[in-house]
């Protein structure tokens, strides 16, 4: 740890529901994961599952220095407890020049200071992930990805006026303004769609475009 030379090592500061998980994922993509945490129940549990977690006060910039902090590209601040703690410490990791900084916000207000300091992405993984799963509790949506500028890519069902239909004949595109990128018959692989490609009532679409768009085509019955 602690090498510039490892672009793919990562800092995750706070182990709760948030940054324990991002550690935990990161650390099975195979990055290089030092997580911080300075609740030492926490640091024990997580010991035997990450490969390095070290218990210190991320708040101490004396603490994160010792730790080379500097030498991450990338750092998480993951702490939910404390917005001071939160702040504290991705205002220290901005002054060390870490290049990606994602820190987590509890608030909108929290978001907005840790913007001001300096933080390259600010998450709010609770309002997030509440407007995610209202996408698909509707039910025809399987899966819902949206970017920043209001695009998005969706995993659904068709709706029935695309069903034993090309994509070219129900005009997906001129109706609607979404692009019907791929599709997964039952028990096959996904393949690119064509203009000739019929559409299955059983098949599951991969849809991009506006979300407005998208939202308004699938509620369609």
């Amino acid at each position: 740890m602690g090498d510039k030379a490892h672009d793919d090592a990562v800092l995750v500061v706070g182990l709760g529901r948030f940054g324990s998980a991002m550690a935990a994922a990161l650390d099975r993509m195979g990055h290089d994961v030092l997580a911080v945490e300075r609740d030492p129940e926490i640091v024990q549990a997580w010991s035997g599952r990450l490969t390095h977690v070290v218990e210190a006060d991320a708040t101490s910039a004396d603490a994160l220095e010792q730790l080379g902090a500097a030498d991450f590209r990338v750092a998480v601040v993951g702490i939910g407890t404390s917005i001071e703690a939160s702040v504290l410490t991705t205002s220290t990791l901005v002054d060390m020049g870490v290049q990606q900084i994602w820190a987590k916000a509890i608030t909108p207000s929290h978001g907005r200071i840790l913007d001001r300091l300096g933080a390259h992405h600010v998450v709010y993984p609770e309002a997030d992930a509440g407007e995610r799963v209202a996408h698909l509790v509707g039910g025809r949506l399987l899966d819902f990805i949206e970017f920043d500028d209001g695009f998005a890519i969706v995993k659904m069902r068709p709706p029935r006026e695309c069903q034993g239909f090309t994509l070219a004949q129900s005009k997906v595109r001129e109706k609607y303004g979404v692009t019907v990128v791929g599709l997964k018959p039952p028990g096959e692989d996904f393949t690119y769609a064509q203009p000739d490609t019929r559409v299955r009532e059983r098949d599951v679409l991969i849809v991009s475009g506006r979300t407005s768009l998208i939202e308004k085509f699938a509620g369609r019955p």
